[in-house]
């Protein structure tokens, strides 16, 4: 199959898959019980008040009408309007995914450079002394609840033995914000050579990218052993050893034939993650994507909500296509269906 036939085969999947996404993100708010009617017109308006809102927002129609204007809305990229801060919820959400972004793609690289290497070694030697404690340490990551870790963390390097700024955003308030170029304070410090921004940025992202490093390791340790030790058991590896190729030719024939397998699980990882990403933020006041939709959930923001949800569900979407390719083009010979 040709990398032009697969891409159109998972564009073609993805279409309805769209539709889906769209209707379950409509209806679940709905399912829900919230009502944004009585939160806009406030405890003081009048029955008058109450329809002309609900007429506003198209709730006096039936619900498949209200599910085709809201369709239709998606489809030219108007989520509505956030009634916490009365902007459109497409440019807020934009706005944040950046720096959520940020925040993922450092912890979840961190956890997946730690987790992939102690995962095959502690294969390697299954029921050994390093796989116990990598067993003991990925069981700790676990367990451990995402925000009491960061709560933990600030008490100790930050109130007890102050290394570390307290959790009050992305940069210190004595420090101007870098020139916008990204998004990224980091980044954006960087290519503008704003060092004192650079590294009050650093220093903030430090305690936040460990949290989500600790709690994306684990699962990565946990399943890199797994699918190692599937791979080490399999003929292929047991004629090698048989045939007496040295070790580090078996250990690279063991991780090329790993390989897909855990790529698949580290994008299934990144999605899941999302979710858990957004006490962080909210422990850390981060002010990413994952901060703006557990405060809209918490205050009802009807609009934004739906926004919010259907930008994760767009975001799970998007990251395994992309581990798809990626997983076509280094291994052609899997039939990916």
């Amino acid at each position: 199959m040709s990398f032009g036939t697969f891409f159109l085969r998972r564009m073609l999947m993805v279409i309805p898959l769209l539709v889906g996404i769209v209707f379950v993100t409509f209806m679940l708010i709905r399912v829900g019980g919230l009502d944004p009617v009585g939160r806009l017109a406030g405890p003081t308006a009048t029955a008058e008040e109450f329809e002309m809102i609900r007429a506003e927002l198209g709730l006096d129609q039936p619900v498949w009408v209200q599910f085709a204007i809201y369709a239709g809305k998606v489809a030219q990229g108007d989520l509505g309007e956030s009634w916490l801060s009365n902007r459109p919820v497409l440019d807020d959400i934009l706005e944040r995914t950046v720096i959520s972004l940020e925040l993922l793609l450092w912890g979840v690289g961190i956890g997946a450079l730690i987790g992939i290497p102690v995962g095959v070694r502690a294969a390697f030697r299954p029921d050994g002394r390093f796989d116990q404690i990598s067993r003991i340490l990925s069981l700790f990551g676990f367990s451990i609840p995402t925000y009491w870790l960061g709560l933990v963390m600030l008490f100790v390097f930050f109130y007890l033995l102050g290394w570390a700024p307290p959790g009050i955003g992305r940069i210190s308030l004595m420090v101007s914000p870098p020139d916008f170029i990204t998004g990224s304070y980091l980044i954006d410090a960087l290519l503008t050579a704003n060092w004192p921004a650079f590294g009050s940025a650093f220093s903030h992202m430090v305690l936040p990218v460990i949290c989500l490093a600790i709690v994306s390791a684990a699962p990565i340790i946990k399943h890199t052993r797994a699918i190692a030790l599937e791979v080490l058991s399999s003929d292929a590896v047991r004629y090698a050893r048989a045939s007496g190729l040295p070790a580090r030719i078996v250990r690279k024939l063991v991780l090329r034939n790993s390989a897909t397998p855990v790529l698949t699980f580290v994008g299934t990882e990144v999605t899941g993650l999302v979710g858990t990403m957004s006490l962080i933020e909210y422990v850390f006041a981060w002010g990413g994507l994952g901060q703006y939709g557990l405060n809209a959930i918490v205050r009802g923001d009807f609009t934004a909500v739906q926004g919010y949800v259907l930008s994760l569900a767009l975001f799970s979407v998007i990251v395994f296509l992309i581990i798809d390719f990626v997983v076509f083009l280094i291994e052609p010979r899997a039939e990916l269906q």
